[in-house]
């Protein structure tokens, strides 16, 4: 499915956080958001699946404007997995993934062999099978995070948001959560829209990347064309230089703050 932003403005607290962002995402490529804190990518992120439906302009899927598709209709081909969630204390790995089949659940009616099927899929892509009987609350910090990314893949969206989805991670379950989301990707079509900090992450894993600074988009494109150290001190108001790791590929790393 389609999903394009249209002349999409937010205003929060009397301030313009976003202005006037025009952008069509990719089907079925992996779109990373980048930019400042505070430049908004999260607030574009929960306003394309109506998470904030204060916004002016339009965000349209297949060329329907999404406010009219109601909450449990778009849940049903789009799933978010946002910053801040929580689950009760005694849930269960299978549980919190179960909860992702809510939108496609009935009234009154429980787990369906659709559901099961979902769940057991979700749990599988995560590499969670051996550890869908454990509290959620037990649980490492990677392994949480891939919890909570099963309960997202359990609803079977056609597009998946995720804001910030490597944050608080070591270096090794961040590759992992990557290597997850790249997966899916590629195996099951899954469009990606993912709000990320690693511009390294972003030349490895995206097809195409967006930077939102000064309340719009300050660039767009293919992520090793746009993300060259010149580009990347201009986001981020730091000097960068370039280096070549083992395998041949540019890696940016930031080296200073400009002052």
């Amino acid at each position: 499915m389609k999903l394009a932003a249209e002349n999409l403005s937010v205003e929060l607290g009397g301030k313009k956080i976003l202005r006037d962002v025009t952008y069509a995402f990719r089907e079925q490529k992996r779109t990373a958001i980048i930019g400042p804190n505070g430049a908004g990518k999260s607030t574009l992120l929960k306003a394309l699946c109506l998470l904030n439906e204060n916004f002016t302009g339009a965000v349209r899927l297949d060329g329907v404007d999404v406010k009219t598709l109601g909450r449990k209709k778009l849940a049903q081909v789009m799933a978010i997995l946002p910053q801040e969630r929580e689950a009760p204390q005694d849930t269960t790995v299978r549980q919190l993934a179960a909860f992702g089949r809510f939108p496609h659940r009935k009234f009154f009616s429980g787990d369906s062999k659709e559901d099961s099927d979902a769940v057991n899929w979700a749990l599988e892509v995560t590499r969670l099978t051996d550890f869908e009987t454990r509290q959620v609350a037990s649980l490492s910090g990677g392994e949480r995070q891939r919890a909570w990314l099963a309960m997202t893949l359990a609803q079977r969206p056609q597009i998946l948001l995720l804001d910030e989805p490597t944050t608080y991670l070591d270096i090794a379950h961040q590759l992992e959560v990557m290597e997850i989301i790249s997966a899916v990707n590629k195996n099951f079509d899954m469009t990606i829209i993912a709000v990320l900090h690693d511009i390294n992450h972003v030349r490895a894993y995206a097809d195409e990347v967006i930077v939102i600074k000064n309340s719009g988009v300050f660039a767009c494109g293919e992520p090793k064309k746009i993300l060259t150290a010149e580009t990347v001190g201009k986001i981020f108001d730091v000097a960068a230089d370039t280096f070549t790791n083992s395998g041949g590929d540019s890696v940016i790393v930031p080296v200073a703050v400009k002052r």
